[in-house]
């Protein structure tokens, strides 16, 4: 039998302002300043390695995920190199480029707007 692969996964939470740059839809609400309270959840697959037996230490993901999180936290967001066009995929993008390098690992990027009922998911590779 081969050993079962897990998922574990941690969230984090931000506010931030942005607007979507010119080139968009004509006259679409998008293009003006406004924010939101965002969600992010970082998910890390791999079989579970001893001598503890987990895929990884939560409390690391935790971390880690929080501190690029605090890193937009109460900011604009358009001024983030990369995130010129703040869209939700560009978000996901930035959470996978920073996380990636300390969780080879790491397998999905969700990222949502809760309270408008919006998400986004990204397969990292």
């Amino acid at each position: 039998m081969t050993d079962p692969v897990f998922e574990i996964t941690k969230a984090a939470a931000f506010d931030a302002a942005h607007r979507l740059p010119a080139g968009g839809p004509e006259g679409s609400p998008y293009a003006r300043l406004h924010g939101h309270s965002f969600r992010v959840e970082a998910t890390v697959r791999g079989v579970a390695k001893p001598p503890v037996g987990w895929v990884g230490d939560l409390a690391e993901l935790d971390a880690a995920l929080k501190h690029v999180a605090e890193g937009l936290d109460h900011g604009m967001l358009n001024d983030v190199p990369g995130l010129e066009s703040p869209t939700l995929e560009a978000l996901c993008v930035h959470f996978a480029d920073a996380l990636k390098p300390r969780f080879p690992g790491l397998a999905r990027i969700v990222v949502s707007r809760p309270s408008i009922g919006e998400s986004c998911a990204m397969a990292v590779s």
